[in-house]
């Protein structure tokens, strides 16, 4: 009885890999084989790392902008032949690489982000995939495309931007700016702002699917330079093999953080799940808290979940999962 172990990242708290491992190791202490290992994303913090460890590969660093202008290093991954490169959103510009006492969603710049694409270009990657979760901007992706002109433009290479949400660039400012700093009159400012560069754009991205992510980063891209957008967790997933390690296993186990109504829209989890039902492999879940209800779960047909806070409880509701599936298979 072997598992597919794949969960994302309890945000804030663990990395896939380490939920993997814990999970893992909670499993093989309850006497099944040790299982496969399959850490996913959808976009958002750890796509880097999902797809390097799948994929294989190599990081680098630049220094560039964080979202307040300040001086930082930060890296990328270059993919098997360095032919791809993955830019992380949270590396340059991310939310967390601001104190939340200095949270400014109308200051916040995407040019950090620019400075990463333009590195990864310079390192000689055809195509860089961009994985815009967890930003602290709300500028349409101006630094960036700023940042990306300074430095000579893409020079021939195409980006693929993964993102984990479906909202429109003219919902940006509404929908993320207020996790950002912004109040009501900061938020309409936002809107006001957005559309006036929408239409100093070659392409208007207002009405695209995914063009607002990271603040409408996404769009900025898609508008200025072609850039492909794409939903992270269908990528991501079909990059590091889930179909075929799904159907080569008796069950898998699925993770986030924070199980509630948002898994539906569109998360790593809820990919995998739907997958895994259309396959006919049973789905379990070990996430951090459960706020799912019932029918959530019936659409995600999820046949057990359990709740781990830290490592040592990932690691016994591993054993406790395994210890499930053993008893329910026995004879009699």
């Amino acid at each position: 009885m072997r598992l597919l172990v794949a969960p994302d990242a309890f945000k804030g708290t663990f990395r896939a890999p380490e939920v993997a491992a814990a999970i893992g190791r909670g499993i093989e202490a309850a006497g099944l084989e040790p299982p496969d290992l399959c850490p996913i994303a959808d976009g958002g913090e750890g796509t880097m790392e999902a797809l390097v460890l799948a994929l294989g590969g190599e990081t680098a660093g630049a220094t560039v902008r964080d979202p307040l202008g300040r001086e930082i290093r930060a890296g990328f991954a270059l993919l098997e032949d360095g032919a791809t490169a993955v830019v992380e959103v949270a590396e340059a510009s991310g939310l967390g690489l601001v104190a939340e006492h200095e949270r400014d969603a109308e200051a916040a710049t995407t040019h950090g982000t620019g400075d990463l694409i333009a590195a990864a270009v310079d390192a000689g990657a055809g195509v860089v995939l961009v994985a815009v979760g967890g930003s602290a901007t709300t500028d349409g992706g101006a630094g960036a495309i700023e940042a990306l002109r300074e430095a000579g433009g893409l020079r021939n290479a195409r980006l693929v931007v993964l993102s984990d949400v479906r909202t429109p660039f003219e919902r940006a400012a509404a929908v993320f700016a207020p996790q950002k700093g912004a109040d009501a009159a900061a938020v309409r400012r936002l809107e006001r702002r957005l559309d006036r560069f929408a239409a100093e754009l070659p392409r208007d991205p207002r009405g695209v699917p995914m063009s607002g992510a990271a603040g409408g980063l996404s769009g900025g891209l898609w508008a200025a330079f072609g850039a492909q957008l794409e939903p992270g967790a269908p990528f991501v997933l079909d990059a590091v093999g889930y179909d075929e390690r799904a159907r080569a296993a008796f069950a898998v186990v699925l993770g986030e953080g924070r199980l509630d109504a948002t898994t539906l829209h569109g998360k790593a989890v809820f990919e995998a799940a739907t997958r895994a039902r259309q396959m006919g492999v049973p789905a379990h879940a070990i996430v951090g808290q459960d706020r799912l209800d019932a029918f959530g779960k019936r659409m995600l047909d999820l046949q057990h979940v359990l709740e781990a806070s830290d490592a040592r409880d990932l690691e016994a509701a591993g054993s406790d999962l395994a210890a499930r599936l053993l008893s329910e298979t026995r004879p009699g």
